[in-house]
């Protein structure tokens, strides 16, 4: 049985200081409501009850903002900057981040539901996101190609307009910031949608934005429903862009959208991920890393190594130490250090995460630890880390994205089945491989169709990589100067460095 982190039944419901009852758009550096004076409610994942109401932005809404972020692109000085100039601001920006870690992790735990040690841990990273950017942007060079003694060519790196960015709801603001940063370091004007489920941390965003120094209209808010206002955003003919992190089935009608105008589109989607465990590998840090990669952030986590594979030979012990370290875990209250789950972020998904372990139930797996509410937690979106063992490639709790603490435990016979098993789904997002082989490791590695591997190691990401997956995890890569080449378009100028002879087409007399 889960532990249960005690708490005040006050302290679970009260929401910390500061957090808004009503939240605005941000439109052209002024809050507004939504024209047709739309509203939606907020609640929090621990007591399912209403804190504050929304605007619900629709297409006008969308079409007034995305009018200002052009003016400001076409007419403001953000894009005729100085890579210097847009990097002191960047800066500055991951320096009020900082300055506001605590009411930034307060709102993200109390929005999402996700323990406090972990929000902390998110509002860093998107600091160091601000902050990384600035540091690319300004030691940025463009490339030039000297063709012998006859040519020079270099390239000239603009900024591609209005940047549509649609952010999910597991870890908002670090997600906001990786796609903010790169898009307002490349001189891009944005227009953000933020998930409808948590939109509580982005309302701080203004208020960082103007004391950064942004200009106004070059950084705008308009919060609302996918279907609504994330639509129009994709659909409208002066966003050439879309950079948009969420599920794989809301990814295909993006991209049937963005069809229409050709727009360029970044897009990390769903995961299934595979953690491949062979007999020699070190037990105790593969056991470490698997715990945590599926169990932190709730398990809402895109590459959450949700299918753990384990050779033969050590898979009944490994079954035995996971349960027994699972059913040890700590749920409860979000906002106290000792929790390790919190709350699942709404009602709605806490009931289709259930559902899957029903599922994983009817469907033969063997339920070794967790598979409901932890006792003493009668109410909230709070469900114990799950864990089915021997389940197989037939079995929707292997091939399904659950995005919760739930997790498969499968036996393989040797590197051949591994891979096979590894590669058995639809998605390509991230991989995990543990062996003391390198050599092994490194063929795995390469055989694994994933867009990231963690080879010994556990989902610890370097800022300059690339970031995505491949299959239904994704389309392109952001990440490093991956983000810039994204968020910029690029012209190259050719220049005749002599005479120039070009074939006489036409010269000769009829």
């Amino acid at each position: 049985m889960s532990s249960f982190v005690a708490a005040e039944k006050d302290h679970l419901v009260n929401p910390p200081a500061g957090v808004p009852t009503l939240i605005q758009h941000y439109i052209d550096g002024k809050h507004v409501d939504s024209l047709d004076g739309g509203k939606f409610a907020l609640g929090d994942p621990v007591g399912n009850a209403t804190y504050a109401q929304v605007a619900a932005g629709s297409a006008a809404d969308v079409d007034r903002a995305v009018a200002a972020a052009r003016r400001a692109f076409t007419e403001g000085p953000w894009a005729r900057a100085t890579a210097g100039e847009r990097a002191r601001v960047l800066t500055r920006l991951a320096e009020l981040i900082e300055a506001s870690a605590d009411q930034l992790a307060g709102f993200e735990t109390f929005d999402t539901g996700l323990p406090i040690t972990q929000a902390r841990g998110q509002a860093a990273r998107a600091a160091e996101n601000f902050r990384f950017f600035a540091g690319l942007i300004a030691g940025m060079h463009e490339d030039a190609f000297r063709t012998g003694d006859s040519q020079l060519g270099y390239v000239i790196r603009r900024p591609v307009g209005v940047a549509g960015l649609i952010t999910p709801w597991n870890t908002p603001f670090m997600l906001e910031s990786w796609k903010l940063a790169p898009a307002l370091a490349a001189g891009c004007s944005v227009v953000l949608k933020p998930a409808e489920w948590t939109p509580l941390s982005a309302s701080l965003l203004p208020s960082l934005m103007e004391r950064a120094g942004v200009p106004d209209g070059v950084f705008n808010i308009v919060h609302g429903i996918g279907e609504v206002a994330g639509a129009a955003l994709v659909a409208h003919p002066d966003v050439p862009l879309i950079s948009f992190t969420g599920e794989t089935t809301t990814g295909k009608i993006i991209m049937r959208s963005a069809a229409d105008h050709l727009k360029g589109l970044s897009m990390e989607l769903g995961g299934k991920s595979p953690v491949v465990v062979f007999a020699d590998a070190d037990l105790d840090a593969a056991l470490d890393s698997a715990l945590f990669g599926v169990f932190s952030l709730n398990g809402e986590r895109c590459t959450a190594g949700s299918r753990i594979l384990v050779e033969h030979t050590i898979y009944d012990r490994f079954v035995e130490r996971f349960a027994e370290r699972a059913a040890r875990i700590r749920v409860g209250d979000p906002a106290q250090d000792a929790t390790e789950i919190g709350a699942l972020v709404h009602a709605e998904h806490y009931a289709r995460v259930s559902e899957y372990v029903e599922i994983g139930i009817a469907e033969g797996a063997r339920l070794v630890a967790g598979g409901g509410r932890p006792a003493g937690l009668g109410s909230g979106n709070f469900l114990a880390a799950t864990v089915f063992a021997d389940v197989t490639p037939a079995m929707r709790i292997f091939q399904e994205e659950i995005f919760g603490p739930v997790v498969c435990i499968t036996p393989f016979a040797d590197e051949a089945e591994a891979v096979r098993l590894a590669n058995d789904t639809r998605y390509g997002l991230a991989s995990y491989i543990w062996t003391t082989d390198l050599r092994r490791g490194h063929r795995v590695a390469d055989a694994v169709s994933a867009g990231m591997v963690w080879l010994n190691s556990h989902n610890i990401r370097d800022l300059r990589t690339p970031f995505g997956g491949i299959k239904a995890s994704g389309v392109g890569h952001e990440g490093g100067t991956h983000s810039i080449d994204f968020y910029t378009e690029s012209k190259i100028v050719h220049v005749a460095l002599g005479d120039v002879r070009v074939p006489r087409f036409g010269a000769r007399p009829a």
